[in-house]
Formats: structure tokens, C-alpha cells, sequence
């Protein structure tokens, strides 16, 4: 699982018997996530992200992965500010969630609330977030991490859905970004795909038509705008370069 999971480092079973005393602290801190330039999104943050965000797909063109490009140089976060605060104005769901996950289903369909037990926000004394109350029964607050972990796990499975609609229909291509560095040198960020605009134009009636119904036209139509995103990106990188 961990290798799926980008900046968890330690994820264990969330249980009253190791946790038990666990304390979660809301710092505002998301220097967790200063090592990633991307990161997956579903298909119900499309609308959210294409405002600040380029919106790609990553991996295999087989089965793409929506993602949001954070960072132009190298796996460095351009939206972590130096003291880790959040620079954008949405924070996607994918970092959000953490230090939760929720484990792979197995054979029955059952998955596992896991914690990264090496996050900087847990505690065991102070202030904070109890996961399990004296008797060791979920918190509260616990039972409502559970909840956003199953939903946002819910709207991955329609995501990988719509992503893999794109895929049967040969529709997406290998896409890159160029942009110019302060010292004026020029690179390529490349990698990732993007949907054909001709080969859109050319879907059959009734493919377009279901696409339309499942809202994945506006999901398409809003990737393709959000490619205006990495002129932004790219001024961002080049401040903060400056900057430094």
C-alpha cells in the first residue's frame, strides 16, 4: 500500500489499542507534502482545481490518473509556503485527507482506516483531536474522518471510471509544458496526457450523449481550459526561484 501513497511514510491500522491516546493537531502545516509536484483528484474537484491548477492525466495511458500539476521543478511543490502553510486558495482532497487512508479493499470488500504514524501532527499529550474516547470507543471526530475517507473513496472509483471511459476511447495524448527557467534556460515538463480536442470533436453521438449525462464532458471541458494554469505555474516557480 505505502508505495501508492506518496508521502506516507508509516501507515498503520488505526486501532483503540495503539491508539488509544493518539491526538491529532490541526496546524495548518503541510510541509508533509512539500516533496510532490502532483497529486491524483477526483472528478468532483475538477471545477475547484481548474482555477489555479493544471489539470493532467498521469500513468499508464491504459488507466490514466487524473492529477493537478504542483511544481515545475523536479518532485518540489511550488503551493507550500516556507513555514508550510497552503499558498493556493483549494487544497485537494488527496492531501487534505491525510494523515488518514483507507487501505486497498480485500477479498470481501472490507478496507482498514489507516493513520501515518510518523505524521508531525500526531500527539499524545496537549491539544488535539482524540480518535478514541476512555472507554476506547471512536471519537466523534473519528467517525467523521471515517465518513470523508469513504466518500472521497467513493468519487475515486466514479473517477477512475470517467478516466477509463477516456482510455477505451482513445482519446487522450502525451502532452508537455514548456517553460522558461530565471536563468533563462528553457525545459520540458513531460510525462502525462492530455484529450484531443480533434479526436473529441470526432466521439459518435452516443458516446458524447453518456458523457454528457455523467457530467464528464464538463470534467473534459474543464481539464482543457485548466492547461492556461501552467503559464501561472511556471511565474510562480520563477518568484520563488528569484526569491531563494
Amino acid at each position: 500500500m505505502a508505495k501508492q501513497l506518496l508521502f506516507y511514510e508509516t501507515p498503520a491500522a488505526v486501532n483503540p489499542a495503539r491508539h488509544g491516546k493518539t491526538l491529532v493537531k490541526d496546524t495548518g502545516d503541510f510541509s508533509f507534502a512539500a516533496g510532490v509536484n502532483s497529486v491524483p483528484i477526483a472528478a468532483a474537484e475538477f471545477a475547484l482545481c481548474a482555477a489555479e491548477y493544471p489539470i493532467v492525466f498521469a500513468g499508464d495511458p491504459k488507466a490514466p490518473v487524473p492529477s493537478v500539476i504542483l511544481g515545475l521543478d523536479g518532485s518540489r511543490n511550488a503551493f507550500i509556503g516556507k513555514k508550510g502553510n497552503w499558498l493556493g486558495s483549494y487544497v485537494p482532497a488527496y492531501i487534505r485527507r491525510y494523515p488518514f487512508v483507507l487501505s486497498q479493499q480485500d477479498k470481501t470488500g472490507t478496507q482498514t482506516l489507516h493513520i501515518d504514524d510518523s505524521a508531525a501532527c500526531l500527539a499524545t499529550k496537549g491539544k488535539g483531536e482524540a480518535l478514541f474516547d476512555a472507554g476506547g470507543k471512536p471519537t466523534p471526530y473519528l467517525e467523521g474522518v471515517l465518513k470523508f475517507q469513504q466518500d472521497y473513496q467513493a468519487q475515486h472509483q466514479r473517477t477512475q471510471a470517467y478516466a477509463q471511459r477516456l482510455a477505451d476511447l482513445e482519446l487522450l495524448k502525451p502532452m508537455q509544458a514548456n517553460y522558461t527557467t530565471p536563468s533563462g534556460e528553457k525545459r520540458t515538463l513531460q510525462g502525462f496526457f492530455t484529450v484531443d480536442r480533434e479526436k473529441l470533436k470526432g466521439l459518435e453521438d452516443d458516446a458524447a450523449l453518456q458523457m454528457f449525462r455523467n457530467d464528464e464532458l464538463e470534467c473534459t471541458f474543464l481539464h482543457l481550459a485548466s492547461a492556461r494554469n501552467f503559464k501561472a505555474l511556471a511565474d510562480r516557480v520563477s518568484e520563488a526561484a528569484k526569491a531563494a
